[in-house]
Order: structure tokens, then C-alpha cells, then sequence
């Protein structure tokens, strides 16, 4: 049995038993009888189950229980997170990792990817050692978050690029973007979806774990909604027959060229969606009908909306006080 300070200040307690080493991390020196004692919790809570099995084939069991109940992209998501630790930890006996493996591992991962990634793939690590290890409390120094503001296209931004879709197989998607959809579900609707100007809105086109488009429900329960379109552009879906028939990503690809050549900055299709729920707020429709047409489970986009909001009036009102300030001092 070994007992070592660790750089911490904790001490790691090591011991091999039956071909396996055990480990117990303490924030005190404990003496020998303290550490075989500590040692012999440690055993009798480690699960038999997951006494060989590794971080690797953990992730993929823990991936095969959610198969049917997480969406398609999730599942491809968490099947290719392995593959982006490292192999020390992903060799780790699922019985062995401790708090120090997780912090090192991330202290690894933070060096490379955001920190927003780097906060996922902390979820998925917790999640697959909370599986096979319910007793083992995680508690991860993760890095702190970037405070971003988006960018919401403006009514110019918008008003161009729709005009430039204008007679193309974009010109519906984007519209449709313009009231609140996701572009996985625009590409998921069939023309029994409109009934007069209503959509309805029930199912999404997403990867699967083997990169294929599927036909899925919507990402949540309140992504399930009817909304009211502009009669016309329900009348050029009813003229065509469809909605939309191309890749999902040509319609992001056509967004991106005529940014480009308009010269107007880049923003990701996303971003209709929080231009819908920036002008319906400036319309004074209630957020709760924001939320209910825009399929959010969340009043988090419009917080978002209303920082963005309230940076533009406290920027005039600098100018303002700047302009005031010149005039008392320079004229």
C-alpha cells in the first residue's frame, strides 16, 4: 500500500488487490489503519459490475441504454465523444477514475476546445460514471464560460436576402426560418403539414449516429406546435407541392454566399430564429406566445434578446451623454 501528497495538498492512497489497483483520495495524512479501513469502504462500495470495464466500454453500454430514448443527434454526438479523449482516460477502469482523472481530463480537453465543449463532454464523462458509479460525487473545476452576444440580423439583412431567394428552392426554407422554424424542421415538412396558413410542426429531419438524415419527432415537447405563416408563402408551397426537397445543408451553403455576396456579416441560419423572437418582442407580443409560436422550452433566447436589446439603448444612451458633454465643452 502506497501513500503519497499530491500537488493538491490531498493524499492518494494506492493499493493492489487481485491484479486491480485501488484508489482512495483524502484531504488528510491518514495513518496505516485509517488507509486499509478506507480502502475496504472503497471495495465494498465498487460495484461488481463495473469491476472491468473500461471508461471506453462504459460510454458505449451507457449509449446503448439511451438509444431509444435520446434523439438521433444526441446519440451521434455521444457516440463520437470517446474518440475525442484521450486513451489514458478512455482505458481507465470505471472502478479506478478519480475526482483527479476527471480534472485532468478536462484540464487537457480545455487546452484545445472551447468551453462550451468542454462543459458537454463533462456532462457526457458525469453521466456514464453516474451510471455505473452512483455513489461517486463529481465535483469538476470546469472553465468559465465566454459571455457572447449574438448577432441578430437586421430588418435590411433580412429583406436582402430573402429578396435574393426570391424564384429559387430557398425561398420558402428562409421564410420559414423568418418565422421561427428550425431548419431541420423545415426540411421535415410535407405539404399535408399546411392546412390553409397553418403549419404544423411535429417532426424534425436529423443525422443519425451513422450520418444519415432521418424523419424524427420534434426536439422537444413544446417544438410540437401550429403556427400561422403568410398566406402567400403557403400558397407557393400548395403551387410546387412541397416544402422543400434539397440537402439540409445547401440551404446554410446559399445563406452563407449571398452574406457574402451582399456584403452583409455572416450568421448562421439559426440566428432567423432569434431575429423572429427579436422582432415579436418589439411588436409587444407576450413571451409566453413568443416562446409557444417559436417551439421553446426555455425563456433563454429571449433573455438573450433582451441583453441585446438593452446594450443597443445603453450605447445611445452614452452617445447621447457624449454628445452633451462635447457640447458644454467644445462649442
Amino acid at each position: 500500500m502506497k501513500i503519497e501528497k499530491l500537488p493538491s495538498g490531498s493524499y492518494r492512497i494506492r493499493k493492489m488487490y487481485k491484479g486491480k489497483t485501488y484508489t482512495v483520495i483524502t484531504d488528510y495524512k491518514p495513518t496505516q489503519k485509517e488507509a486499509l479501513q478506507l480502502l475496504a469502504e472503497k471495495l465494498d462500495k465498487t460495484p461488481a459490475k463495473s469491476e472491468h470495464l473500461t471508461f471506453r466500454i462504459a460510454a458505449k453500454k451507457y449509449i446503448e441504454m439511451k438509444n431509444n430514448v435520446l434523439s438521433p443527434r444526441t446519440i451521434k454526438e455521444y457516440s463520437e465523444t470517446p474518440a475525442r479523449l484521450s486513451d489514458t482516460f478512455n482505458e481507465l477502469q470505471v472502478s479506478d477514475i478519480t475526482q483527479q482523472d476527471i480534472q485532468t481530463e478536462i484540464n487537457i480537453l480545455s487546452k484545445t476546445k472551447s468551453p462550451k465543449t468542454v462543459r458537454n463532454y463533462h456532462g457526457f464523462i458525469s453521466a456514464v460514471i453516474g451510471t455505473f458509479r452512483p455513489d461517486m460525487k463529481i465535483h469538476t473545476t470546469l472553465p468559465q464560460k465566454l459571455k457572447s452576444e449574438p448577432y441578430i440580423p437586421s430588418d435590411d439583412d433580412v429583406k436582402r436576402i430573402l429578396t435574393s431567394a426570391q424564384n429559387t428552392m430557398y425561398e420558402i426554407p428562409l421564410a420559414l426560418a423568418c418565422y421561427g422554424l428550425r431548419r431541420s424542421e423545415i426540411c421535415a415538412l410535407t405539404i399535408d403539414d399546411i392546412v390553409g396558413d397553418t403549419v404544423t410542426i411535429n417532426k424534425a429531419m436529423v443525422l443519425d449516429k451513422d450520418k444519415n438524415w432521418v424523419i424524427k419527432t420534434t426536439k422537444t415537447t413544446a417544438s410540437t406546435r401550429t403556427i400561422i405563416i403568410p398566406s402567400h408563402i403557403a400558397e407557393l408551397i400548395r403551387i410546387q407541392g412541397y416544402v422543400y426537397k434539397g440537402h439540409p445543408n445547401s440551404i446554410t451553403d446559399f445563406l452563407s454566399a449571398t452574406q457574402k455576396k451582399l456584403d452583409i456579416p455572416h450568421f448562421s441560419i439559426h440566428k432567423l430564429r432569434h431575429y423572429f423572437a427579436s422582432k415579436m418582442s418589439a411588436l409587444n407580443i407576450p413571451e409566453e406566445n413568443i416562446l409557444q409560436m417559436g417551439g421553446w422550452e426555455t425563456d433563454h433566447v429571449m433573455k438573450n434578446i433582451y441583453r441585446h436589446a438593452m446594450a443597443d439603448k445603453n450605447n445611445e444612451a452614452q452617445r447621447e451623454a457624449a454628445n452633451k458633454l462635447s457640447n458644454v465643452l467644445f462649442s
